[in-house]
C-alpha cells in the first residue's frame, strides 16, 4: 500500500498528524494498534492533562475543535441538567486534574468524525489493527514499513515519501535505524541539574495501566488477582506506606501525603476548580480524575459517579518496558499490578467509618472499551484500559534537543522559557516526572510557559522520518512537560503540515529549518493553520 504519507500510530499525535496531511489534500496511511484511535486519550483511558490557560491561549485550533467538539457530543446526545447544558466551558466529569474530563469513548467519536470526511473520499485508510514490525531503508531514507495484524500476524508493506512515527514507544526508530536515546541522559551530556553524573538508558518513567470504576449496590469483587500477595507487600523505600495504601510521596514535595477516597460524595460539580496552578487536584482519589459526575446529568441518568484510577499506586516501575527481551510480559505485570490495586479497593482500603473495602466498587470495562460492567480477572480481556498508559518514549537524537535550563522555572525566572528562532508550537505543563525504573521518587520541577522548536523534530540524519509524539528530541527530564495531550497533539499536527510542505516545496525538513526564507514560509502556514508560536506575557507555575 503507498501513501503520499504514512503515520504509524494512531495516539493523538498521530491523528492530528494524519488530519494535517489530510487538510492539505494529501493521502494519508495511517496503521494502530489498538481499537481505539486516540492513544492517552482513549485506548489509554487518561483525561486532558492540560495547563490552566487553555480555555483561552495555548493551544492549536484543531485541538481546540476536538476540545469543543468533545462538549458539543455531551450536549447533543447526553441527558445533561439544563446547568451543564448551558455551560460553556463544560466539565461533564468535574474532575480536579482538567477543566474537560470526560469519557473515553466520546473522545473516540469526536476523533472518527473528524477523520471521516476522509475515509469516505478514499484519502485516508486507517489501518487497524496493525503495529510496525520492519523497516527498509536507504541510505538516509526509509523507504518501507512492515505493518503485521495485531491477531492474525497478517503482514502489510506500507510505503510514503514521508513517513512520521507516532507510535507510544518511538518503534520505528530501532527498525529504521534511527539514532536515538532512551532513559536518563547524563549532566555531563545535557547540563541538566535534575540529571545524575552517569547516564542511565534503562531508567525510565513508570507506565500505569488505569481503569476505570463506579460505586452500585452489590458485591462486585473481582477474582484475586495471582500476583495481588507481592503488589499487597511491596514496599518502595521511598514511598512511606505499602504501595497499595492512600499514602505516598506528594510529587511536588516528597512529603509522604495521605490521600482521602469517597465515593460519590454527592459534590456540587460547579464548585471543582480545576486548576493546578492552585491545587493539584489530587486530595480526594474519587474526584480527581472523575469523568462522569452524575449531577451535570439528569436524575437518574447516571446510577453513580464514574471515576478513572490514575493514580500513584498504579505506577509500574520494577522494570523499563522499552528496548527488553519481552515488553508484553512487563505490560502484563502492570496489569496485575492494577488488578490488585482494584482488588485492594474492593476487600481492604480502609473506610472513613473504620470499615475496609469498597465491595460495590464496579470495574467499568465498558467505559474503556475492553470489557463489560462488571467483568475481571481475565488479563487478555480485563476491564482495564486497552493500552497502557506510556510516558516516556525513546527519542531522536534531535537537531535540537530541549533541556531543563530551558524552561525551568527555578532558572529561568522572570525571563520566561528559552524563545526560539523555529519555534512550531507552544505548550506549558510542569516537568512532571512519575517514580522510575532506577528507583528514583518524583521529580516535579515548576516550568515556563514553552516553545517547540523544529530542531528537536529533525533526526540528525535520516531525512523522510518525522517524529509525531513523545519521541521529539527532549531529555528524560524535559518529556516530564512535552509528553502530554495538547502538546503531543501539536507536535504531530506540525510534523503532518511540515511532510506536506517539503513535498510541495521539494525540499527536506532539514532545509526548512536552515534556510531563513522557507522557515518563515512554513512558520506562516502554521499561523494560518491556526498553530500558536508564541505565548503572551504570563507566568509559570
Amino acid at each position: 500500500m503507498r501513501a503520499e504519507v504514512l503515520v504509524v500510530g494512531g495516539g493523538l499525535g498521530g491523528v492530528a498528524a494524519a488530519l494535517a496531511a489530510l487538510r492539505a489534500g494529501r493521502t494519508v496511511l495511517l496503521t494502530e494498534e489498538y481499537d481505539w484511535l486516540g492513544g492517552q486519550l482513549t485506548s489509554q483511558a487518561v483525561p486532558p492533562d492540560e495547563h490552566s490557560w487553555v480555555e483561552r491561549f495555548g493551544i492549536t485550533a484543531s485541538y481546540r475543535a476536538l476540545r469543543d467538539g468533545i462538549r458539543e457530543h455531551y450536549r447533543r446526545w447526553y441527558p445533561l441538567t439544563d446547568r451543564a447544558r448551558r455551560a460553556t466551558a463544560l466539565n461533564p466529569g468535574a474532575g480536579h486534574v482538567s477543566r474537560l474530563c470526560h469519557e473515553p469513548q466520546v473522545a473516540v467519536a469526536v476523533l472518527e468524525g473528524m477523520l471521516a470526511p476522509y475515509r469516505g473520499s478514499g484519502r485516508l485508510r486507517v489501518l487497524q489493527p496493525y503495529r510496525p514490525v520492519a523497516a527498509d531503508t536507504d541510505g538516509d531514507q526509509v523507504t518501507g514499513v512492515i505493518a503485521a495484524h495485531r491477531h492474525t500476524g497478517d503482514r502489510l508493506h506500507l510505503t510514503a515519501p514521508y513517513v512520521l512515527d507516532a507510535t507510544e514507544t518511538g518503534e520505528l526508530l530501532p527498525l529504521t535505524g534511527t539514532e536515538y536515546v532512551t532513559g536518563f541522559e547524563s549532566r555531563a551530556d545535557t547540563g541538566e541539574p535534575s540529571a545524575p553524573e552517569q547516564a542511565q538508558p534503562t531508567n525510565m518513567q513508570a507506565v500505569s495501566v488505569c481503569f476505570a470504576v463506579d460505586h452500585v449496590d452489590g458485591d462486585h469483587t473481582i477474582d484475586k488477582p495471582a500476583a495481588y500477595d507481592f503488589w499487597r507487600a511491596y514496599r518502595p523505600p521511598f514511598w512511606g506506606d505499602r504501595m497499595l495504601s492512600f499514602r505516598s510521596p506528594n510529587p511536588r514535595t516528597l512529603e509522604i501525603s495521605e490521600r482521602s477516597f469517597t465515593p460519590n460524595p454527592d459534590d456540587d460539580p460547579w464548585l471543582v476548580q480545576a486548576d493546578q496552578r492552585v491545587n493539584p487536584g489530587d486530595g480526594n482519589l474519587w474526584t480527581f480524575r472523575r469523568i462522569a459526575a452524575r449531577r451535570n446529568f439528569a436524575p437518574g441518568a447516571y446510577d453513580s459517579d464514574i471515576c478513572l484510577v490514575n493514580w500513584p499506586m498504579l505506577d509500574y516501575f520494577e522494570q523499563p518496558v522499552i528496548d527488553v527481551p519481552d515488553p508484553d510480559a512487563r505490560i502484563a505485570a502492570a496489569r496485575e499490578l492494577s488488578l490488585s490495586v482494584l482488588y485492594w479497593l474492593q476487600t481492604e482500603a480502609p473506610r472513613a467509618d473504620g470499615g475496609t473495602g469498597f465491595p460495590s466498587l464496579r470495574l467499568r470495562g465498558d467505559v474503556t472499551g475492553n470489557g463489560t460492567a462488571g467483568t475481571g480477572g481475565d488479563v487478555t480481556h480485563s476491564g482495564l484500559a486497552q493500552a497502557p498508559y506510556i510516558r516516556e518514549s525513546r527519542r531522536i537524537r534531535a537537531e535540537y534537543t530541549v533541556v531543563e535550563q530551558d524552561l525551568s522555572l527555578e532558572i529561568r525566572g522572570d525571563k520566561g522559557a528559552v524563545g526560539y528562532a523555529d519555534s512550531v508550537g507552544v505548550g506549558m505543563y510542569r516537568i512532571d516526572l512519575h517514580p522510575s525504573t532506577g528507583g528514583d521518587n518524583y521529580i516535579d520541577v515548576a516550568s515556563c510557559p514553552f516553545e517547540i522548536p523544529l530542531g528537536a523534530l529533525i533526526p540528525r540524519r535520516v531525512e523522510n522520518l518525522l517524529p509525531a509524539g513523545k519521541n521529539i528530541g527532549t531529555t528524560h527530564i524535559t518529556n516530564g512537560s512535552y509528553r502530554l495531550h495538547p502538546v503531543e497533539w501539536n507536535i504531530g499536527e506540525v510534523a503532518g503540515l511540515l511532510a506536506d510542505f517539503c513535498l510541495a516545496r521539494r525540499v527536506t525538513p532539514r532545509a526548512v529549518r536552515y534556510t531563513p526564507g522557507l522557515l518563515a514560509d512554513f512558520q506562516n502556514r502554521l499561523a494560518d493553520e491556526g498553530v500558536e508560536l508564541r505565548w503572551p506575557d504570563i507566568a509559570g507555575y
